[in-house]
């Protein structure tokens, strides 16, 4: 019953976060329009890069770099020095916001799932909407901080 509930809460975490993705561009596309969203651009969840070494942010960006995923979202790619930052700055933060939102929704139905099915069912959801959800928007935020000093130092000449 126990493996039964942990590979079905990882199917469904996988799907779900998948679907979550679609949730999290329109959940953006309304905030976008909102006061809240200037705020929701400058999220800074884990400022400490030790931190982000140590929950594998670094082996997670290679995997994006080097996998398939790199081909999801264009509008986020660097092609030489005169690139200009802070459009893809703009373009973090949507994927960022999305990602959150889609994290959000997925934990949603993990503590409903918690509570209907299993405790072992909601915590397995989890797993899968880290990888696609929380992740994500954590390699945004360590992205944006370096656009943003890039951007600082460009400001200063």
């Amino acid at each position: 019953m126990l493996k039964n509930h942990l590979l079905t809460g990882l199917s469904f975490g996988l799907s779900l976060s998948i679907v979550s993705w679609m949730v999290g561009i329109i959940g953006n596309a309304l905030l976008l329009k909102t006061s809240y969203y200037e705020k929701l651009s400058h999220l800074n969840f884990i400022p400490s890069k030790a931190l982000n070494k140590t929950l594998g942010i670094g082996q997670f960006k290679w995997i994006v770099k080097n996998t398939f995923f790199r081909f999801l979202n264009q509008g986020i790619k660097v092609e030489g020095k005169n690139t200009d930052l802070t459009a893809i700055r703009h373009q973090m933060t949507l994927a960022e916001v999305s990602h959150l939102i889609g994290f959000l929704f997925v934990a949603a139905f993990a503590l409903f799932q918690t509570f209907n099915i299993s405790l072992v069912f909601g915590l397995s959801m989890m797993i899968p909407n880290a990888i696609f959800n929380a992740y994500p928007s954590l390699l945004q935020q360590e992205n944006k901080r370096r656009i943003d000093q890039v951007l600082g130092r460009q400001k200063v000449k």
